[in-house]
């Protein structure tokens, strides 16, 4: 599993500009609103789900976002969602419950993990994820964010949770 230097690593092969601040570790949306204060941009919630149909799930979106995880799973044409085995978590994005990070997706290198990006998130700029650890955020801008997913070979599925509709 990539570690978060090899993260920043990979960043500075691909042109991708961060600023990362350490603090102390952040289980919750809720938790480090003072650290949110001081890092301007859209910061973030992660949710490592799972459908019925076995298909796994990385959503990222704004931390005040509402997700209905009883009717997404309409929107974004999967089985019903639940929230995903932590050992398939550690497995597929290299991290633990309470760091799920859309960073995760370089351990993804089989590609299991489907992305879906909030539309609120997505127009953000920059964005703030954990840089595969709870106990940093790391900013980017919205273009290097797509940078990044576009040299991992991602392609974010974006949903407008308002609207609950994929955009």
């Amino acid at each position: 599993m990539k570690t978060r230097a090899d993260l920043f690593a990979f960043f500075e092969a691909h042109g991708i500009q961060a600023s990362t601040l350490d603090h102390p570790p952040v289980f919750r949306v809720e938790e480090g609103l003072e650290i949110k204060k001081a890092l301007p941009g859209g910061h973030t919630k992660n949710l490592f789900l799972k459908d019925a149909k076995g298909q796994l799930w990385l959503i990222s979106a704004l931390g005040e976002t509402a997700i209905d995880l009883k009717r997404l799973h309409h929107v974004i044409g999967s089985g019903r969602l639940s929230f995903g085995p932590q050992d398939m978590m550690v497995e597929t994005l290299g991290v633990t419950p309470g760091s799920v990070t859309a960073f995760g997706l370089i351990n993804d290198t089989e590609r299991r993990v489907r992305f879906v990006l909030d539309k609120a998130l997505a127009d953000s700029d920059p964005v703030n994820f954990h840089p595969l650890g709870n106990d940093a955020t790391t900013a980017i801008s919205q273009a290097d964010f797509r940078r990044f997913l576009a040299a991992l070979g991602v392609e974010p599925l974006i949903v407008d949770f308002a609207a609950m509709s994929v955009v």
